[in-house]
């Protein structure tokens, strides 16, 4: 067996029906799915047993623990060679494998990643928060790999690894937010090679709204605290800059408000300007790539979402983490592990 697909699902089997219908269409057919239904209270089985007899897919219901220790629940019952994390929202292309075994043949590595992309049947506010989590004028910049201002470190939506360095390594950590770059981090301070596989994308659904999109973004900030508490001197400037958007905004805008009712004319707009050069920048480069003027305008709101969002996770984390010393689990049991 050459592929293991590990498959964490919590309540999602519409997704799950999506993404193993993608996989008949594979044109590389030698890999196995493994479905790990992690405590769900609307389960996936009945999804997986349509498929049986067509794919290689076993499903297995444990209770609920998170997404790491899952997809090391699954990793366990792998028999590939490379196990392929991947998320219950994306959608795989037909040469997805194809790329994959491609570029392991091209230049063999131990671990790897790849991008993902936004479906033509997303919703305008999916394919905006898609442009958002990609775009080099957001925190797509900080994300790694071609283009970007950071290295490149595989995300859990979208990331393989040989099985004996993912035994070898002990597999996710529990966090709950950030486990995925707690891995690349111990992966390639191990010594193992890893790389991007452009041609090895996915189609990423991410979160259909935007409150939902808030507070995925807050958690990330919040574990970027995280990631520097377990992996000291990790964190790059890059990794500051939601947090420097954040405050920088509220700053011009607290400015503006103050000249406002002290100085004369138009002055008083200088501060904003800044803020609108950027909300144009995403409208124009987003109306442009996605062909459509009201993601644009959607792509400005989750752009200045996905900012502030982390910068507020940001900032929490360094006054419960840094500031009252609290514990990783216990700064944010509430958030992570109730």
């Amino acid at each position: 067996m050459r592929y293991s697909f590990i498959i964490p699902v919590f309540n999602r089997p519409d997704e799950v029906n999506e993404l193993l219908d993608s996989m008949l269409a594979q044109s590389v057919t030698d890999f196995e799915v493994i479905v790990v239904e992690d405590g769900s209270s609307v389960p996936c089985e009945s999804v997986c047993d349509k498929y049986a007899g067509r794919l290689n897919v076993r499903y297995y219901f444990k209770d609920n623990s998170g997404p790491g220790p899952s997809r090391n629940f699954g990793a366990d019952k792998a028999l590939g060679d490379y196990v392929i994390i991947l998320d219950s929202d994306v959608v795989l292309p037909p040469d997805y494998l194809a790329k994959v075994d491609a570029e392991l043949q091209t230049e063999s590595c131990d671990a790897f990643g790849g991008p993902d992309r936004a479906g033509e049947g997303f919703t305008m506010v999916q394919k905006a928060i898609s442009y958002s989590m990609t775009s080099f004028f957001t925190t797509g910049g900080i994300r790694g790999g071609k283009n970007k201002l950071d290295r490149f470190y595989p995300r859990s939506f979208n990331m393989g690894i040989r099985r004996d360095a993912f035994i070898a390594l002990h597999g996710f950590s529990r966090m709950r937010f950030g486990e995925d770059i707690d891995f690349s981090y111990r992966i390639i301070g191990k010594g193992y090679s890893c790389r991007l596989f452009p041609g090895a994308w996915v189609w990423h659904k991410r979160r259909t709204d935007f409150d939902k999109f808030f507070k995925q973004v807050f958690n990330s900030g919040i574990a970027r605290i995280n990631l520097e508490k377990r992996h000291p001197h990790s964190m790059k400037l890059v990794h500051m800059l939601p947090m420097l958007f954040t405050l920088g905004v509220v700053c011009l805008s607290v400015l503006a408000l103050l000249l406002r009712f002290t100085a004369p004319g138009l002055w008083w707009m200088l501060p904003l300007l800044p803020i609108f050069l950027f909300s144009l920048t995403v409208f124009v480069d987003s109306s442009v790539r996605n062909h459509s003027l009201q993601i644009g305008i959607l792509s400005v709101e989750a752009a200045f979402i996905q900012l502030f969002g982390y910068g507020l996770g940001f900032l929490s984390a360094v006054w419960n983490r840094c500031v009252l010393g609290k514990g990783e689990f216990s700064a944010y049991e509430k958030t992570f592990y109730d």
